[in-house]
């Protein structure tokens, strides 16, 4: 697979690093550093950083961890959901009536639009539903 430069990371791949139990961990880590080797930076948004630090919240010291490197790490870049990004994604959301994605997830594939990525780092079946996206690993 040739791995673009810039990608898109999504909530479930941030789960999956972080627990060790998690089915997709082990993807998760080996596809982290191949992340490192090659020097690959990862995008994300600020709705995916609340999603994230929600899931967490039962344990408030991992949920600051998780939001720390999400908002502190030089390797990703934090994007904010613009008005436009919401509206396209309620448009995704009436057009694609026979899926489940959430909000965040339709937040996700119109920021991805907007910015020109084609390759998320995701464990979840939406991206691939949607369409539009590679999904790594």
């Amino acid at each position: 697979m040739n791995i673009p430069r810039d990608i898109f990371i999504d909530t479930s791949a941030f789960i999956a690093m972080r627990v060790r139990d998690d089915v997709n961990h082990k993807k998760a880590r080996t596809f982290l550093k191949t992340i490192k080797e090659n020097k690959l930076r990862l995008h994300t948004t600020n709705f995916v950083l609340d999603e994230v630090y929600t899931y967490f919240c039962r344990a408030h010291k991992i949920a600051v961890e998780m939001a720390k490197l999400i908002m502190d790490n030089p390797l990703i870049a934090l994007h904010r959901i613009s008005v436009d990004d919401e509206d396209k994604a309620w448009e995704i959301l009436k057009d694609f009536n026979d899926k489940q994605f959430s909000y965040t997830d339709a937040t996700s594939f119109a920021a991805m639009e907007r910015l020109g990525f084609e390759t998320v780092f995701a464990f979840d079946e939406h991206f691939s539903q949607y369409g539009k996206f590679i999904t790594a690993p």
